[in-house]
């Protein structure tokens, strides 16, 4: 029982340490208070504010869910030892194998200290150079990141997208819901480019193909990044593409330019030219935020415009598959032959090498 004592102690200590530095404490005092609002009379009257708090209700609890699993099979593990059965051991020996496997599962979250690492995340795919080859890229990549969010239960919801001339995406916008989405996906910001045999090309012959992806904290409350309204033009326009009832036959698609920055988000998926500004000014928001961090800014009213160029010569990753299979991330210098498993949205090992090994700025 001895040798079991000091594993549970230091199992223990981990856990008080991660509750601390993640400030699971605070979090569970904020979601007493929410779940308190929630049983109010008046609670629905505001069916928007409602629906925020309930969004909000479930990002901590879904924070929350795997430590608070841990420490009950901590609190189990230590009932079983309080009991001074011999028999008990290999019950307690199987107890205590289970709840350090979850920890070094759980405090993955640990790495995670970014100011919105904990937040969904909004993620945008641009075709670059290539034509129709980037452009069927472009959808590869969707794909591939689909893929790897129905792998880890997050929520997938498409929020704009121009199809290709021929095949493929001419750009998408997405949005991932899920716990510390932003934080696993932020380091995909940049361009990826591929190497394969094109099937769009008679002769078949090798092709190159490069592809944007911007990734951003999904930042919803308003308050998180102040925007004067003075700073912004408003234009209305008629939606395009194929639509249902009303979509293409009034003003409900929007275009938002920030004047300081001149950045532009146009949205045109929804119905409502409401629900489209209300989106356009989220992902606004987001873009803002993505900036400070990058410019290294601690006034939102300091940045001075994007700062990362549209140039596709600067890939971040290479995925070839012709003459030979290779995925190799040029910072974090991560390589695997594994291009078939990473395009099917295998990408928890190169997420996590790259969290560990791609330079802070």
């Amino acid at each position: 029982m001895e040798n079991y004592s000091s594993r549970v102690d230091k199992l223990k200590l981990d856990v008080l340490a991660a509750f601390e530095k993640l400030k699971l404490g605070e979090i569970e005092d904020k979601l007493e208070i929410l779940n308190a609002k929630t049983k109010t009379l008046d609670f629905w009257k505001d069916n928007l504010k409602a629906q925020d708090t309930m969004k909000q209700i479930s990002s901590y609890e879904l924070e929350l869910s795997p430590w608070l699993k841990l420490r009950d099979s901590i609190n189990e593990l230590v009932d079983w030892m309080n009991t001074g059965d011999e028999d008990s051991s290999e019950i307690i020996e199987d107890l205590l194998n289970k709840s350090e496997e979850e920890y070094r599962e759980t405090k993955k979250q640990l790495k995670f200290s970014g100011q919105y690492d904990k937040l969904n995340t909004i993620v945008s795919i641009y075709a670059g150079a290539g034509g129709t080859d980037a452009q069927d890229w472009a959808q590869i990549l969707l794909r591939m990141y689909v893929r790897y969010a129905e792998k880890r239960n997050f929520n997938v919801n498409i929020l704009d997208q121009s199809l290709g001339d021929t095949a493929g995406l001419k750009s998408v916008t997405f949005e991932l819901d899920g716990p510390f989405a932003y934080g696993m996906l932020k380091n995909e910001n940049g361009v990826h480019r591929l190497v394969r045999l094109s099937p769009f090309n008679a002769d078949n012959l090798r092709q190159t193909s490069f592809a944007k992806v911007e990734v951003l904290p999904k930042i919803d409350q308003s308050d998180a990044v102040v925007i004067d309204e003075k700073d912004l033009r408003v234009d209305v326009f008629r939606s395009g593409g194929k639509g249902g009832q009303s979509v293409n036959t009034t003003d409900s698609a929007v275009r938002i330019t920030h004047l300081p920055t001149s950045i532009v988000v146009s949205i045109q998926n929804e119905r409502s030219q409401t629900q489209n500004r209300e989106l356009a000014m989220t992902i606004l928001r987001s873009k803002l935020a993505q900036l400070k961090i990058e410019q290294h800014l601690s006034n939102m009213q300091d940045i001075k415009g994007p700062n990362l160029s549209a140039e596709w010569g600067n890939q971040i990753r290479s995925y070839v598959m012709h003459p030979y299979k290779q995925v190799k991330d040029l910072r974090s210098k991560y390589e695997t032959s594994n291009i078939d498993g990473i395009l099917d949205g295998n990408l928890d090992e190169i997420l996590e090498y790259n969290i560990e090994n791609i330079p802070k700025d």
